[in-house]
C-alpha cells in the first residue's frame, strides 16, 4: 500500500519559452507554470472543471466523423473540408514559438492528436501588437502558399491543384482566379471555428532557424479562448502525421519531463526537448523502459491515424491483475474502436465506463478499511473518508505495456484529497458508457498521470519511453 499526503490545488496551464540548446541539434524549453484557477475557486470547482475538460477531450477524439467531410471539395464552395483538430480550455500544455523575420512571438496549444498548425492572424497591422496576433506585413520571409503546391493537397486532398487550374481556366463567369491556395475554415465539434489562409513561414529558435514551414493564418476565430480567456492561442500540432509540426522540422524524437501538478509555484519549471539531428538511431535513451508506439493504419477516418497508440497489456490494482476484456485494449480489426492513446491535451485518465468499473470495483474491494462516500458535486468517483490530517493508504496502480514496460504510478498520480477528509481515484469515465461510443480508443492515458514521468516519443525508431523522474 502506498500513502499520500493531503494534497493542495494543481490547476494550471504550462507555457514553454525557447532557451539555448544543451547540443545542436536539441532544443531545449522550460515549461513554466501558467495559473488558471483564481484563489476564490473552490476547490470542487477546479476539480470538476478539470474532470469536464477531460471528458470534453475524450468525446473529441472519440467523436464520429461524418465520412463527407473528407469528400472532394470546390474551391468556390464555402463547405471546405473541416480538419481533425482539438482544443482544450483547462489541463493543457501552451508553447511560444517565434515565427517571421524577424520573429514574432506567439502562443500555441499543443496537441499530439493533430497534424495542422495555425496562429492568431492580423493582415491589417502594420505596428507590432502588445498581444501575440502575427501580422504578415512585419514579416519578410512570409510567403502565400500556392495552389499547386503539394503542401496545399495537406488539407484540401490531391486534387487541389488541378482543380485551381481548371477553374481559371473556366470561361464561365467573371469571378477572381488567385493562383493561391484556398481559404480553410476549421469546424470543431462544440461549434468553435477559425479561417483564414495558408503561408509558409521561418520558425526561429535562438540556435537554429526552420524555412517554410506551412501555418494558418487565421483571420477569423470564434470561442477558441487562449491563456486568461483571450481568443489569441494558436495550435500547433504534434500528431503522427507526415504533415504535422515534428515532421515538418524533422523532428527524431521529443521529450516532456512535467513536474508535480500539486505545486502552484510560478517559479518552477518543466522541460521539454526536440531532437532534430540528421540521419537515423537506434540509440535508447539510458534508464527508459520501452513499448512500440503505433500508428492506427487500418482506421477507416483520419483522426484516429492522428494518435499515438500503445498497446497496453495489463492494468494492476495492488497484487491484483484486473481482468480488462481484451477488445478494449487493442484496436479491433477495423481500426475503429479500443486502443489505449497517449495524450497531452487530457488531463485525467479515461477509461471506458466497462474498464473503468473493472478498475474501481478493485479499488474498494482492496480499501474496504476505509467508508466509501459520494462527494456532493464532485465528479470523481470511487471516493474515501479519511480521519482529517491522516494520511491514506492506497493499492499501487500499474499500467503494463507489450514487451514488459511497467508504469508504476506515483500515488499523488492517481489519488487526491478533493477535501480535508475525502480522497478520490482520479480517473474519469463516461457515464454513457461504450455501448454509446464505440468510436476511437476505450483508454486515454492523461498528462496527470504523466506528472514527474520523463515521457519520450522516439518518432524515428517507433517507441514511447518512460521513467519516473523528478522534474523540478
Amino acid at each position: 500500500m502506498a500513502s499520500i499526503p493531503f494534497c493542495t490545488s494543481f490547476d494550471f496551464f504550462i507555457i514553454l519559452l525557447i532557451t539555448a540548446a544543451s547540443t545542436a541539434s536539441t532544443i531545449k524549453m522550460p515549461l513554466s507554470p501558467f495559473l488558471r484557477h483564481t484563489s476564490t475557486d473552490h476547490r470542487y470547482q477546479i476539480l470538476n472543471n478539470l474532470a469536464n475538460s477531460s471528458l470534453s477531450r475524450a468525446h473529441r477524439l472519440k467523436h464520429h466523423p461524418d465520412p463527407q467531410t473528407n469528400a472532394k471539395t470546390n474551391i468556390n464552395s464555402s463547405n471546405l473540408p473541416e480538419a481533425p483538430l482539438y482544443i482544450d480550455n483547462d489541463g493543457g500544455y501552451i508553447i511560444s514559438l517565434g515565427f517571421g523575420t524577424p520573429p514574432q512571438s506567439l502562443i500555441f496549444v499543443i496537441d499530439i492528436g493533430s497534424s495542422f498548425t495555425w496562429f492568431p492572424c492580423c493582415t491589417d497591422c502594420d505596428q507590432p501588437m502588445n498581444i501575440p496576433v502575427f501580422s504578415p506585413k512585419l514579416s519578410s520571409s512570409m510567403k502565400f502558399l500556392p495552389c499547386d503546391d503539394p503542401k496545399c493537397s495537406w488539407l484540401f486532398g490531391p486534387e487541389i491543384g488541378s482543380t485551381c487550374r481548371d477553374e481559371c481556366k473556366s470561361p464561365y463567369g467573371n469571378f477572381p482566379c488567385s493562383p493561391n491556395c484556398p481559404d480553410y475554415n476549421i469546424e470543431y465539434p462544440e461549434g468553435y471555428n477559425t479561417s483564414g489562409f495558408l503561408l509558409e513561414e521561418s520558425l526561429v529558435f535562438p540556435q537554429k532557424t526552420f524555412y517554410n514551414i506551412l501555418v494558418g493564418c487565421s483571420t477569423n476565430t470564434d470561442g477558441l479562448p487562449g491563456p486568461g480567456g483571450l481568443d489569441i492561442a494558436g495550435i500547433v500540432g504534434f500528431s503522427r502525421s507526415s504533415q504535422s509540426f515534428p515532421s515538418q522540422l524533422g523532428v527524431k524524437k521529443f521529450a516532456y519531463c512535467l513536474i508535480s501538478r500539486q505545486l502552484d509555484n510560478p517559479d518552477v519549471s518543466s522541460t521539454m526537448w526536440f531532437e532534430t539531428e540528421s540521419g537515423s538511431s537506434d540509440t535508447k535513451t539510458p534508464g527508459l523502459s520501452y513499448t512500440p508506439l503505433n500508428k492506427n493504419q487500418v482506421a477507416s477516418f483520419p483522426v484516429l491515424k492522428e494518435l499515438n497508440y500503445v498497446k497496453l497489456r495489463r492494468i494492476i490494482v495492488g497484487n491484483k491483475d484486473v481482468k480488462v476484456p481484451y477488445r478494449y485494449l487493442v484496436p479491433g480489426s477495423d481500426g475503429n474502436y479500443g486502443g489505449t492513446v497517449v495524450d497531452l491535451l487530457t488531463e485525467y485518465t479515461f477509461m471506458e465506463k466497462p474498464v473503468f468499473e473493472l478498475v474501481s470495483q478493485e479499488f474498494v474491494k482492496q480499501m474496504r478499511n476505509y467508508s466509501n462516500t459520494r462527494v456532493y458535486r464532485i465528479m470523481f468517483d470511487p471516493c474515501f473518508y479519511v480521519a482529517e490530517n491522516e494520511s491514506i493508504h492506497v493499492p499501487e496502480l500499474v499500467f503494463q505495456f507489450k514487451g514488459g514496460a511497467r508504469m508504476k504510478l506515483p500515488t499523488a498520480n492517481y489519488f487526491s484529497f478533493v477535501s480535508a477528509t475525502v480522497a478520490c481515484l482520479m480517473i474519469v469515465t463516461d457515464s454513457q458508457g461504450d455501448y454509446y461510443n464505440r468510436f476511437g480508443p476505450a483508454i486515454i492515458l492523461g498528462n496527470f498521470q504523466q506528472q514527474n514521468y520523463y515521457v519520450e516519443f522516439d518518432l524515428a525508431n517507433d517507441r514511447f519511453g518512460f521513467a519516473e523522474r523528478s522534474c523540478l
